[in-house]
């Protein structure tokens, strides 16, 4: 038996009482306090775990039902083989999450539940991975004693590591602390139940989960069983087919097994439910609101379903249309139900496409919709909406499939309550800007001191500034207003919110913590203006832009200096500069003299701690990787420039970094003589291709992806199979080559010593590309073979990426910069 209670005895010298109390430290994060005093550096996500106070109602299975599938599940936990994950696979509605809670409520009474996940989409922090690992930690070390010391001593030793990529919060908190247990006084084996994958708001994340969790296999003291729930959707599906048969045992669930004996009408609702479960719950949650009624709404239900053979969603779709037209009485006038169809849908409207809940309260205030009216409207949507006793919680819906009902004209057929999904977007961003312009202010948590850092302010004292539907707004405006799919125009609703809270908006989002998502909200906002006709309002937006760069660090620390240090130091003919240039302190009576305009440096990365000697673009221009002579691969966002992920395992400084043509890839060369390859989403370690017999200095990808080619001090040229590994040539060049690249057609090696075919040694004299007509070349950036741009010493570069009018500067001291060309003709 593979699983099974212990007695764990507690060391002499420890101190291991429950962790079971949690504290907000920043908003929107809940962190973790409890024993060995640093878990609470960590975000914990509140409604994650399966026994959280929000799923406290949430069903397990009923005694006699799933027999056989639960016990192929517990067979498979309480085994010993190789497959560490099993994946249940099936339909919305077919009742994977209560099976997953039945699964973790077992084996959390039998000690041997190290942690559990429930994603749920549009749920806050459990809609998203930010927060997966960090919850997962901080529950291995509530549940599992023996491991809080290790991972305690993770995170003294990394104390940032919450601000790290999820593949090293995942090696150093999990993997590693799991790696050091030894002995018989734990559970062989824990369980880690994952639900609902599906409902992460990130492909690119969910890929990393899975990778993350197919490590588990690397454990060789205790055993970490991953058991694992989701939609058969393809990008989860993909990421199985990398994982070995052996490692996995999936299953699909069709449908629930229609055998509850009982009276006719049981009978009835059983063949209805067509083995959705989610059906079967909503019918009997209407059934029980109607209290005195029960029985008619019953017979409402028998009725109003198809005896046809349909497809499941459709008998779903009937009992959603059912619930609907129950709520809006039969007795009100025509105009009358116009005006609860119109109420219905807007406010249904927003609900199922909020990015984040909200109470009715909030909900209340963002619509500017009286409290009452809301209360009224959703009365009879118990059976379809998760609706509180306490208003200050927030609504949710039962399943998802009611937001694809809701939103689907197919599905919802009847025009009084579907709901125009762009429409409801531009409700909502129309209502976020116009809470935003009411509640935003100057020194919104009244500090008054300029030098008041985030972290110095508590987060109660922040959240009584920014109740929760004005964070609301401040976040997600921008992606409503994206997903409305409206036109900006010049002095609209949002040039005017800009030019008047601009600064109120972004002190905002640094007492939230939450500048990153400003700066990818700007961005989005400003690809919006690029195709709308609205000159003026496009140069604000670019403008603004360079200035939350600009003054990126210091609105991040210290809110208040938005009006203070970033005023002071932004160039003179900012065009934010010069809209809010009277909210510069009076204190400050006299301005640096510094540049008139913004110059072509757009920001600096800092995170190597020693020279960076490569930089290449990712082939979307949203990635940047770093090379450095730390021993380090780096990744970032081009955008934010925030640090994504730190590739670890060259034993020497790395030369040279590449992406492949899919940007799935990426390629290092090193000074240890070896080319390794990482996956750029998760930060995995996948190959590791030996043979050069000295440093590597460059490397590259064929156009198709299939190949590697690696240049060395040894001077040859190797190829290699990206995919496998393998040495498939060796080019005997004779000479050192300092660059390295493939023709357009795959054919040919272009080196600063020639021109080669792959599959001959014979050097072409003909060059087969035309040169970039933007390099650096020594102390000048050089356009079309003419010097443009001098480089001063602070800008000598050790390394160069160039994709389109962006040029990249690596520095010999660890920074990295950026430029940005426009094309034409260059005067002065």
């Amino acid at each position: 038996m593979a699983c099974h209670e212990r007695e764990i005895p507690i060391q002499s010298g420890h101190n291991f009482q429950g962790i079971n109390v949690y504290g907000k430290a920043q908003l929107g994060d809940t962190y973790y306090y409890g024993l060995g005093g640093d878990l609470h550096h960590l975000p914990y996500a509140v409604d994650a775990p399966f026994d959280s106070c929000h799923r406290q109602h949430e069903p397990t299975c009923l005694d006699n039902t799933r027999v056989d599938l639960l016990q192929k599940i517990y067979s498979w936990a309480d085994g010993q083989d190789e497959q560490y994950i099993f994946w249940l696979s099936g339909l919305a509605g077919t009742g994977k999450s209560t099976i997953a809670r039945t699964v973790a409520r077992k084996y959390s009474e039998r000690k041997c539940l190290g942690a559990s996940f429930f994603f749920s989409r549009g749920g806050s922090d459990v809609s998203h991975a930010v927060k997966f690992v960090t919850t997962i930690a901080v529950q291995l070390a509530n549940n599992a004693p023996p491991l809080q010391r290790y991972i305690c001593e993770a995170i003294k030793e990394h104390n940032d590591i919450a601000s790290k990529s999820l593949l090293d919060q995942w090696r150093q908190l999990i993997l590693g602390p799991l790696s050091k247990l030894h002995g018989s006084s734990y559970p062989f084996s824990y369980i880690l139940v994952v639900d609902a994958l599906d409902e992460c708001d990130d492909e690119k994340n969910i890929r990393i989960i899975l990778g993350l969790l197919s490590e588990a296999r690397s454990l060789n003291t205790v055993r970490l069983q991953v058991f694992l729930t989701s939609r058969p959707d393809i990008p989860i599906r993909h990421s199985f087919y990398h994982i070995p048969n052996a490692e996995y045992q999936d299953f699909i669930l069709h449908n629930i097994s229609p055998a509850i004996p009982g009276e006719n009408a049981i009978k009835r609702l059983v063949e209805n439910a067509s083995g959705l479960f989610i059906w079967a719950a909503t019918a009997c949650r209407f059934i029980r609101e109607g209290n005195q009624f029960a029985k008619n709404r019953l017979d409402m239900i028998l009725q109003g379903s198809s005896t046809a053979i349909t497809a499941p969603e459709n008998h779903l779709n009937e009992i959603y249309n059912t619930v609907l037209n129950h709520s809006v009485s039969l007795g009100y006038m025509d105009k009358e139900k116009e005006v609860l169809y119109s109420m219905l849908r807007d406010v249904l409207g927003s609900i199922v496409v909020l990015l984040s809940p909200l109470s009715i309260y909030s909900l209340s205030r963002l619509l500017q919709v009286p409290k009452e009216n809301v209360d009224q409207t959703l009365r009879d949507l118990h059976a379809i909406l998760d609706i509180p006793k306490d208003r200050i919680r927030p609504l949710r819906l039962h399943h998802p499939s009611f937001r694809d009902f809701l939103l689907d004209g197919e599905g919802c057929r009847d025009s009084n309550f579907w709901v125009n999904k762009k429409q409801a977007h531009q409700v909502l961003a129309t209502n976020c800007i116009r809470l935003m312009s009411i509640s935003l202010k100057r020194d919104i948590c009244d500090q008054r001191t300029p030098g008041v850092l985030v972290t110095d302010v508590e987060s109660s004292q922040v959240e009584q500034c920014l109740s929760p539907e004005v964070q609301y707004a401040c976040l997600y405006w921008v992606q409503h207003l994206e997903k409305s799919g409206a036109q900006l125009y010049d002095n609209d609703q949002v040039y005017q919110f800009l030019q008047v809270h601009l600064l109120h908006w972004l002190e905002a989002l640094s007492w939230m913590r939450r500048v990153s998502e400003g700066i990818l909200a700007i961005s989005s906002l400003e690809s919006v203006a690029l195709t709308s006709q609205c000159p003026s309002l496009y140069a604000f937006i670019h403008d603004m832009k360079r200035f939350a760069l600009h003054n990126r660090s210091a609105i991040e620390q210290a809110p208040l200096q938005i009006y203070c240090s970033a005023l002071a130091f932004t160039p003179m003919l900012s065009i934010v500069r010069k809209q809010f240039i009277d909210q510069m302190p009076s204190w400050i009576q006299r301005g640096p003299d510094g540049q008139k305009n913004w110059n072509a440096l757009l920001q600096t990365l800092v995170g190597h701690s020693r020279w960076v000697s490569s930089v290449a673009f990712s082939p979307d221009g949203k990635l940047v990787a770093s090379g450095s002579f730390d021993k380090t691969v780096r990744l970032w966002d081009a955008i934010t420039v925030a640090a994504l992920q730190t590739l670890k395992g060259h034993s020497m400084s790395v030369n040279s970094v590449v992406f492949s043509p899919d940007g799935k890839l990426v390629a290092s060369g090193s000074v240890d003589k070896t080319v390794r390859l990482w996956d750029a989403v998760t930060g995995a370690a996948l190959q590791t291709l030996k043979g050069h017999s000295n440093s590597v200095n460059s490397v590259a990808f064929s156009p198709d992806g299939k190949l590697v080619a690696s240049g060395s001090y040894d001077e040859t040229v190797r190829l290699w199979d990206a995919v496998t590994g393998a040495a498939l040539q060796t080019l005997e060049l004779g000479i050192k080559t300092e660059t390295l690249s493939f023709s357009t057609s795959g054919q040919y090696l272009i080196t600063d010593r020639g021109v080669f075919g792959v599959s001959s040694l014979q050097l072409s004299p003909d060059p087969l590309e035309r040169l970039r007509n933007l390099f650096v070349s020594n102390d000048w950036v050089v356009e079309e073979g003419a010097n443009i741009l001098w480089l001063p010493p602070d800008y000598r570069a050790t390394c160069v990426a160039v994709r389109d009018g962006m040029v990249v500067l690596g520095h010999s001291l660890g920074g990295m910069s950026f430029l940005e060309f426009k094309e034409g003709l260059k005067t002065v």
